[in-house]
């Protein structure tokens, strides 16, 4: 059996409020294409086929569009829910879809109970097991522990009565958790509990292939076990992070064999630093300039306009930090009283910045003080206890 092992599409998720859902329109092309060239049998999509539970309608119609696309393939699909979907709003619909040759497991209820396909090669068996919230199922199933071990031991616990059944039948386990040996980026949600969420792999001995989702980069755990991460770049943490899905061969005795296959790049991703001059001039910057772009300036003193201008470039920057090394110490105390808050305000954007204020500056900064004050002719604040440090301390 031939299967296409995919997961956490975020159907409706932005990157940096950057719409994303025509390269998502792209990718479920590109899928198709792939189920088609590579003659695949079984998609398996292992959760987070939405962004959130409440997903956009958008969103909605081009995931309506991608399953009655894959109903009409030469595929059977199964699906699981992840941590981001909502379980019923997903799982609405799946009796009748089963007819379809795509199948949604969204119900706890359903834990131990496959999706039973055939091939020449004989039965496989496929547990696609919805995300396991340890919270919601501990009382059910009387769980001696709240962690993901706990809850994902049960399930495989009752995955394992079902296949002793079942002699001579490959098996299949979709799953969606944070197993050990995975590494995480920075746009999963935390699925922790009590700072624990690592499953071991030993979970899952004993099945034929495991397709994980949730982590966003792909993962060879071993080679039965993988994640085959999302199909876009979700942070500029997952740059240089390959995009795609697992091409996995399940032969007549269960041993697999897995080839990954690339996801188009709508769009690259950068990550760049330097001053903004050196960004803006050197020419060894020109492959990035249609990219997404994460800037991190290094200019002793902030430029002026910088994002507008680091656009003149790079069209589709999207984040700008600013990296000025060490700031010193501290600004020894200076006495305030008499002074107003203007020449505080002064005093602080020398100490946090490094620089004076410029006329411009200086003009903008007096008038949100009037702004500030009631009377006029009253003195603006009482400063007599405040200094530049104190403000910068209360900034941070």
């Amino acid at each position: 059996m031939r299967i296409l092992h995919t997961s956490d599409w975020h159907l409706g998720r932005s990157f940096h409020r950057a719409d994303l859902l025509g390269h998502q329109a792209e990718f479920v092309d590109h899928l198709l294409e792939v189920v088609e060239s590579e003659q695949v049998d079984l998609v398996v999509v292992a959760g987070d086929v939405y962004d959130r539970a409440l997903p956009p309608v958008d969103a909605v119609h081009l995931a309506d569009e991608a399953l009655a696309r894959l109903a009409a393939s030469r595929a059977q699909v199964v699906i699981s829910s992840g941590n981001h979907d909502s379980a019923r709003r997903l799982g609405f619909g799946a009796r009748v879809m089963d007819g379809a040759g795509v199948h949604v497991r969204t119900d706890l209820r359903g834990v131990g109970t496959p999706v039973v396909l055939d091939d020449p090669d004989g039965p496989v068996a496929v547990h696609a097991l919805p995300y396991l919230d340890p919270d919601a199922v501990r009382e059910p199933w009387g769980l001696p522990a709240r962690s993901h071990e706990a809850a994902l031991g049960e399930a495989m616990t009752r995955v394992r009565a079902d296949l002793a059944g079942r002699r001579g039948t490959r098996s299949v386990v979709l799953a969606h958790a944070f197993v050990a040996g995975g590494q995480p980026s920075e746009s999963e949600r935390d699925i922790s509990v009590g700072g624990v969420q690592r499953v071991p792999t030993s979970v899952f001995d004993g099945i034929d292939y495991v397709a994980l989702g949730h982590l966003h980069g792909p993962h060879v755990l071993d080679e039965r076990m993988r994640y085959s991460g999302s199909p876009l770049a979700y942070s500029f943490s997952e740059a240089a992070q390959a995009k795609g899905s697992w091409l996995v061969d399940l032969a007549a005795d269960g041993a697999v064999t897995s080839t990954f296959v690339p996801a188009p790049v709508p769009r690259a991703l950068a990550r760049l630093r330097g001053t903004l001059e050196e960004l803006l001039d050197d020419p060894a910057l020109a492959d990035h300039e249609d990219a997404w772009v994460q800037a991190t300036l290094t200019d002793a003193v902030r430029p002026r306009g910088a994002m507008d201008r680091l656009r003149r470039r790079f069209p589709h920057a999207l984040v700008l930090g600013f990296e000025t090394g060490e700031r010193p110490a501290g600004l020894p105390p200076r006495p305030t009283a008499g002074r107003g808050a203007h020449d505080v305000t002064l005093d602080f954007v020398s100490f946090v910045r490094g620089s004076a204020a410029d006329a411009e500056e200086a003009a903008l900064l007096a008038s949100a003080c009037e702004a500030c004050t009631g009377d006029r002719d009253a003195d603006p604040t009482d400063t007599s206890d405040v200094t530049a440090g104190d403000l910068a301390g209360a900034a941070g």
